[in-house]
Protein backbone atom coordinates (compact mmCIF):
# COMPACT_ATOMS: atom_id res chain seq x y z
CA UNK A 1 0.00 0.00 0.00
CA UNK A 2 0.73 3.65 -0.20
CA UNK A 3 1.08 4.65 3.03
CA UNK A 4 1.99 8.68 2.47
CA UNK A 5 -1.22 9.63 0.91
CA UNK A 6 -3.14 12.83 0.22
CA UNK A 7 -5.98 13.49 1.78
CA UNK A 8 -8.29 16.24 0.54
CA UNK A 9 -10.26 18.29 3.21
CA UNK A 10 -14.03 18.45 3.45
CA UNK A 11 -13.83 22.37 3.17
CA UNK A 12 -11.82 22.76 0.02
CA UNK A 13 -13.12 23.17 -3.40
CA UNK A 14 -13.67 21.49 -5.99
CA UNK A 15 -11.28 22.96 -8.23
CA UNK A 16 -8.64 22.65 -5.40
CA UNK A 17 -8.92 19.05 -5.81
CA UNK A 18 -8.92 19.07 -9.23
CA UNK A 19 -5.62 20.89 -9.15
CA UNK A 20 -3.77 18.82 -6.75
CA UNK A 21 -5.29 15.49 -8.24
CA UNK A 22 -3.40 16.58 -11.60
CA UNK A 23 -0.01 18.29 -9.84
CA UNK A 24 0.42 14.41 -8.15
CA UNK A 25 -1.71 12.71 -11.36
CA UNK A 26 -4.03 10.63 -9.48
CA UNK A 27 -7.52 10.15 -9.74
CA UNK A 28 -8.72 10.22 -6.56
CA UNK A 29 -8.49 11.43 -2.82
CA UNK A 30 -9.56 10.19 0.49
CA UNK A 31 -11.27 13.11 2.40
CA UNK A 32 -10.99 13.81 5.83
CA UNK A 33 -10.59 15.66 8.83
CA UNK A 34 -7.14 14.90 10.47
CA UNK A 35 -6.73 10.96 10.23
CA UNK A 36 -10.60 10.06 10.20
CA UNK A 37 -11.83 9.03 6.82
CA UNK A 38 -15.28 11.14 5.83
CA UNK A 39 -15.74 10.12 2.38
CA UNK A 40 -13.58 10.22 -1.19
CA UNK A 41 -13.54 12.43 -4.22
CA UNK A 42 -12.65 11.23 -7.65
CA UNK A 43 -12.14 12.88 -10.96
CA UNK A 44 -15.17 11.39 -12.16
CA UNK A 45 -17.17 13.03 -9.13
CA UNK A 46 -15.76 16.01 -10.13
CA UNK A 47 -17.04 15.52 -13.86
CA UNK A 48 -20.11 14.32 -12.43
CA UNK A 49 -21.39 15.38 -9.45
CA UNK A 50 -19.64 18.72 -9.98
CA UNK A 51 -19.28 20.04 -13.66
CA UNK A 52 -22.11 18.00 -15.30
CA UNK A 53 -24.67 19.86 -12.81
CA UNK A 54 -23.73 22.83 -13.36
CA UNK A 55 -21.35 22.88 -9.61
CA UNK A 56 -19.10 26.11 -9.80
CA UNK A 57 -15.22 25.65 -9.04
CA UNK A 58 -15.48 27.35 -5.64
CA UNK A 59 -18.18 24.09 -4.68
CA UNK A 60 -16.81 22.54 -1.59
CA UNK A 61 -15.62 18.75 -1.95
CA UNK A 62 -17.96 17.82 0.86
CA UNK A 63 -20.89 18.69 -1.51
CA UNK A 64 -20.10 16.22 -4.24
CA UNK A 65 -17.64 13.80 -2.18
CA UNK A 66 -19.15 10.04 -2.23
CA UNK A 67 -20.18 9.74 1.51
CA UNK A 68 -20.30 5.90 1.72
CA UNK A 69 -17.17 4.26 1.45
CA UNK A 70 -15.06 1.21 0.87
CA UNK A 71 -12.17 0.42 2.59
CA UNK A 72 -9.76 -2.38 3.97
CA UNK A 73 -8.05 -2.62 7.35
CA UNK A 74 -4.43 -2.62 7.62
CA UNK A 75 -4.22 -6.61 8.77
CA UNK A 76 -6.83 -7.66 6.59
CA UNK A 77 -5.50 -11.45 4.58
CA UNK A 78 -4.95 -9.86 0.77
CA UNK A 79 -6.87 -12.39 -0.99
CA UNK A 80 -9.90 -11.40 1.32
CA UNK A 81 -9.07 -7.75 0.43
CA UNK A 82 -8.87 -8.62 -3.33
CA UNK A 83 -12.32 -10.35 -3.10
CA UNK A 84 -13.87 -7.64 -1.99
CA UNK A 85 -11.95 -5.39 -4.16
CA UNK A 86 -13.41 -7.34 -7.20
CA UNK A 87 -16.63 -8.04 -5.43
CA UNK A 88 -17.70 -3.79 -5.46
CA UNK A 89 -15.35 -3.16 -8.48
CA UNK A 90 -12.98 -0.91 -7.21
CA UNK A 91 -9.39 -0.78 -8.15
CA UNK A 92 -8.42 1.44 -5.08
CA UNK A 93 -9.21 1.22 -1.39
CA UNK A 94 -8.52 3.30 1.59
CA UNK A 95 -6.61 1.34 4.43
CA UNK A 96 -7.38 2.27 7.77
CA UNK A 97 -6.75 0.94 11.22
CA UNK A 98 -9.23 -0.46 13.44
CA UNK A 99 -9.33 2.45 15.49
CA UNK A 100 -11.12 3.44 11.83
CA UNK A 101 -7.94 5.73 11.06
CA UNK A 102 -6.26 6.24 7.53
CA UNK A 103 -3.27 4.43 6.92
CA UNK A 104 -2.76 4.10 3.58
CA UNK A 105 -4.53 3.41 0.29
CA UNK A 106 -4.38 -0.39 -1.14
CA UNK A 107 -4.15 0.03 -5.27
CA UNK A 108 -4.86 -3.42 -7.23
CA UNK A 109 -1.25 -2.86 -8.56
CA UNK A 110 -0.18 -3.14 -4.89
CA UNK A 111 -1.94 -5.77 -4.58
CA UNK A 112 -0.46 -7.61 -7.02
CA UNK A 113 3.37 -7.86 -5.41
CA UNK A 114 1.42 -9.19 -2.55
CA UNK A 115 -0.44 -11.90 -4.28
CA UNK A 116 1.00 -15.02 -5.21
CA UNK A 117 -1.81 -17.74 -6.33
CA UNK A 118 -3.16 -15.45 -9.30
CA UNK A 119 -5.58 -13.67 -6.87
CA UNK A 120 -5.06 -10.55 -8.44
CA UNK A 121 -5.56 -11.70 -11.82
CA UNK A 122 -8.86 -12.63 -10.37
CA UNK A 123 -9.78 -9.68 -9.28
CA UNK A 124 -8.94 -7.51 -11.92
CA UNK A 125 -11.28 -10.24 -13.51
CA UNK A 126 -14.11 -9.05 -11.48
CA UNK A 127 -13.78 -5.12 -10.81
CA UNK A 128 -13.49 -5.75 -14.67
CA UNK A 129 -16.73 -6.98 -15.59
CA UNK A 130 -19.40 -4.96 -17.45
CA UNK A 131 -22.35 -3.89 -15.63
CA UNK A 132 -20.91 -2.21 -12.07
CA UNK A 133 -21.44 1.24 -10.87
CA UNK A 134 -17.55 2.00 -11.20
CA UNK A 135 -18.09 4.49 -7.67
CA UNK A 136 -17.03 3.72 -4.55
CA UNK A 137 -20.79 3.70 -3.52
CA UNK A 138 -20.96 0.11 -4.75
Amino acid sequence: MTREVCVANPQETIQQAARLMAGLDVGMFPVGDDDRLMGMITDRDIAIRGVAEGKAPLTKVSEIMSHEVRYCFADQEIDEVLQNMADVQVRRLPVIDRDKRLVGILALSDATTAATNGEAGEALAGISRPGGQHSQTG
